[in-house]
């Protein structure tokens, strides 16, 4: 799934990145209101967990702007304020939690995944053909056969299904999948393409993934170019 980070301390924005990214997720952050609403327009993130003493723009603008685009996307508010005031204020304008510093990891890994579970988004279980996808609880199954993926796999995979019916480039999924600059010179793509296609059985004459040429990897399009 996709973090956005909003919050102004370098130290702790790296931290929570660290504790969310060992449970798969992707992480990106923002040390600034303005850069946190930049970022999420960008990313359009499954969940943004929100400091409220942001420069530039402050959490509570930011938290009004989110909710003026999606009412659907969770929302956990962290933040150093204790007064019921505060957390009252953000439940009306639509958090959906709230959690006070210092705070729990665990704790705040658990509220995520019940954010994230209370979610009603057909995009939570992905499924093409007999492959499924669960997003929340990071398993993929094939013809109802589970199948064992690394972090990088899973999130290659993820990334592709979320954009089924269209080509990805190389560029584009190093910087969705690796966090990587898209002129970097590397062939870790296609090396995880092929781990995915060894894993989910996928040389058949009609594959899931397809590789179109001078464009990327596809799933859910009809082969251009034999897989590579």
């Amino acid at each position: 799934m996709r973090f956005l980070v909003a919050d102004d301390d370098p130290a702790l924005g790296m931290f929570l990145a660290r504790g969310l990214e060992t449970e798969g997720h992707t992480v990106r952050l923002a040390s600034d209101g303005q850069d946190a609403v930049e970022r999420f327009v960008h990313e359009m993130p499954d969940l943004t967990i929100l400091d409220l003493n942001l420069p530039r723009k402050d959490g509570t603008e930011v938290l009004r702007f989110v909710r003026s685009v999606t009412e659907d996307l969770p929302i956990l508010i962290l933040t150093a304020r204790n007064d019921v005031e505060t957390r009252v204020k953000c439940f009306d304008l639509g958090a959906d939690d709230c959690m006070m510093k210092p705070f729990s990891l665990a704790e705040l890994r658990a509220r995520c995944r019940a954010l994230l579970r209370r979610r009603r988004d057909r995009n939570l279980v992905l499924r093409h053909c007999d492959l499924e996808v669960n997003r929340i609880e990071r398993t993929v199954s094939r013809s109802g056969s589970a199948i064992d993926l690394t972090k990088k796999e899973f999130a290659l995979l993820e990334y592709l299904l979320l954009n089924r019916g269209r080509a990805v480039s190389r560029a584009t999924l190093l910087e969705k999948v690796w966090n990587m600059a898209a002129t970097s010179n590397t062939n870790v793509v296609d090396v995880y393409v092929n781990y995915l296609r060894r894993k989910l059985g996928d040389y058949d004459t009609n594959p899931l993934i397809h590789t179109v040429r001078r464009e990327g990897y596809a799933i859910g399009l009809h082969p251009v170019a034999p897989p590579a």
